[in-house]
């Protein structure tokens, strides 16, 4: 137990711990990207969750966007599966 704690403080002396600067940056960096991926996955799923209203109450141009979706998407996985090959 005593060697393990011994190499445990060795090895955390050859950590190279970030400054202040560079801790705050670093955190800025992080609260960025958390709000930006956040606000997206909010956009992203108002969008869906209208797209499935329309298409629940039947309204055209939802259904219209779905098979335009479906299409791109099955296009879509035909072209990668040609490169693939």
């Amino acid at each position: 137990m005593v060697k393990y704690l011994r190499n445990t403080r060795a090895e955390l002396r050859k950590v190279h711990w970030p400054t202040r600067e560079e801790a705050q940056k670093l955190t800025k960096i992080v609260l960025a990207v958390t709000v930006g991926m956040a606000l997206f996955m909010g956009l992203l799923d108002y969008l869906f969750s209208a797209q499935l209203r329309g298409l629940i109450v039947g309204d055209p141009v939802a259904i219209g966007i779905t098979v335009f979706a479906v299409v791109a998407v099955v296009v879509g996985a035909v072209i990668v599966n040609r490169q693939m090959a």
